[in-house]
C-alpha cells in the first residue's frame, strides 16, 4: 500500500479545542466532565468491579454547569473521557440594558456587551438591587466549551 491511497479529510469537531481527554478512573468528585455534549461539574462518582471478561466502569452523575440539570453516565474506567476547559473571569458591572443584556468592563479596558443577565433568580435580583443602589459589582462569568454565564458576584464597594 502506498501512500497517496490514504486521503483524510481534516474535519474538526466544532468542539473539538473545548475539552481534553482525561482517564475515566481518574476523573474525581468536583471535578467536570462532558456528558451528552454538556460540560457538568461531578457530583458522584462509583466505580464498579470488573467482570469475568469486562472492564471496571465509572458511573458519573453530574450537574450541567449552565442550566443545573442532573446527567448520568457510565464509562469503562480505562476509557478516556472529554474534560471541558472551565474557565471563571471576573469583570466589573457598567449597565444592565432594558433586554437583560450587561454591559461589563474587561481587564483590558473594553467593553463586553454579549452576555444575559444569569436566570438565577437570587443571583438575578443581587444584581440588579447592587446596580440599583449604585454599588461597584464584579461579576464572575463562567465559560466552558463556547458558553458564557455569571455564575458568582462581588461587591466592591460604593461608586464614588
Amino acid at each position: 500500500m502506498s501512500d497517496e491511497e490514504h486521503h483524510f479529510e481534516s474535519k474538526a469537531d466544532a468542539g473539538a479545542s473545548k475539552t481534553y481527554p482525561q482517564q475515566a478512573g481518574t476523573i474525581r468528585k468536583n471535578g467536570y466532565i462532558v456528558t451528552k455534549n454538556r460540560p457538568c461539574k461531578v457530583v458522584e462518582v462509583s466505580t464498579s468491579k470488573t467482570g469475568k471478561h469486562g472492564h471496571a466502569k465509572c458511573h458519573f452523575v453530574g450537574i450541567d454547569i449552565f442550566n443545573g440539570k442532573k446527567l448520568e453516565d457510565i464509562v469503562p474506567s480505562s476509557h478516556n473521557c472529554d474534560v471541558p476547559h472551565v474557565n471563571r473571569t471576573d469583570y466589573q458591572l457598567i449597565d444592565i440594558s432594558e433586554d437583560g443584556f450587561v454591559s461589563l468592563l474587561t481587564e483590558n479596558g473594553n467593553t463586553k456587551d454579549d452576555l444575559k443577565l444569569p436566570t438565577d433568580d437570587s443571583l438575578l435580583t443581587q444584581i440588579k438591587d447592587g446596580f440599583g443602589e449604585g454599588k461597584d459589582l464584579v461579576v464572575t462569568v463562567m465559560s466552558a466549551m463556547g458558553e458564557e454565564q455569571i455564575c458568582a458576584l462581588k461587591d466592591i464597594g460604593p461608586k464614588n
